[in-house]
């Protein structure tokens, strides 16, 4: 649990790129766009390429692939339970045999693929926060959802309530970190012991975790009712969003190539 202090997921970092300058609508848009691609790729290439892609993306944003790739390490249990999950519950012919419980081929290639679409997630989504601040989410979000307004769907508020939780997630880490840190000067021991006892050693850990989230709810919602904040009506911009030429450009080009991609991976499919 060290490693909390190094986690980055939900932290926007500046930079001057390309990818920073673009409007956070095109960057939502082409995250969703990236997010069914992922899902609809099934061979090995494919998603070597779609790794590669992120890599390009990621220097064209100005950040390290390093941090990019380790925002994916809060799920790396997911991902390491899925791809088990998938080894050893999925029929086909037998590799090797644990506790009584075959592994098959097609379940190792249909947990790797799995495992691949949710780190390729983590890492997309990562790549929106690390290049667009909560406030330029928040317009985004409500910007795309404005047209539904008319059907009586709270845009603001939701856009607002996705934000907050987003701009969130680093202080939850951080308070997480120092309550652990805490607890071990008190000689409190999360290493040793079965899975059980560990898991009880960290009930310590969501008590104080609790009460902080909830307090620092209250503690918000008393600055924005403080703040006269009743929701987006009429409510004015400093800096309105502006879609360029250069949006629509970079969101047409990243739905070309994810569509290439889908394509490229049917091709390899059919491959004997």
């Amino acid at each position: 649990m060290a490693s909390l202090d190094k986690i980055p997921l939900g932290q926007y970092i500046p930079a001057d790129s390309f990818v920073h300058s673009l409007d956070p609508r095109a960057k939502i848009i082409v995250t969703i766009v990236a997010m069914v691609a992922i899902f609809m790729l099934h061979t090995m290439p494919s998603f070597a390429l779609c790794g590669f892609g992120i890599f390009l993306l990621a220097k064209l944003a100005r950040l390290p692939f390093r941090l990019v790739a380790g925002s994916s390490r809060p799920v790396l249990i997911l991902v390491i339970f899925t791809a088990l999950f998938h080894l050893f519950l999925t029929p086909g012919k037998a590799l090797f045999s644990l506790f009584g419980i075959e592994a098959t081929t097609e379940g190792a290639l249909l947990g790797l693929a799995m495992a691949l679409r949710l780190i390729y997630l983590v890492m997309f989504a990562s790549l929106l926060t690390f290049t667009t601040t909560p406030a330029k989410i928040s317009d985004g979000l409500e910007g795309l959802l404005s047209p539904l307004k008319r059907l009586g769907l709270p845009a603001h508020d939701i856009a607002m309530m996705i934000t907050i939780a987003l701009r969130f997630i680093p202080t939850l880490f951080e308070e997480t970190s120092r309550i652990i840190k805490a607890q071990k000067s008190r000689g409190a021991d999360f290493e040793s012991g079965g899975l059980m006892r560990r898991a009880r050693a960290y009930v310590p850990v969501l008590i104080p975790l609790f009460v902080i989230v909830f307090k620092r709810a209250e503690n918000l919602a008393t600055a924005m009712e403080a703040r006269g904040y009743a929701g987006g009506e009429g409510r004015t911009r400093m800096r309105p969003l502006v879609w360029r030429r250069a949006d629509g450009v970079a969101l047409a080009g990243f739905i070309f190539m994810s569509a290439l991609l889908v394509a490229f991976d049917r091709a390899a499919g059919m491959l004997p």
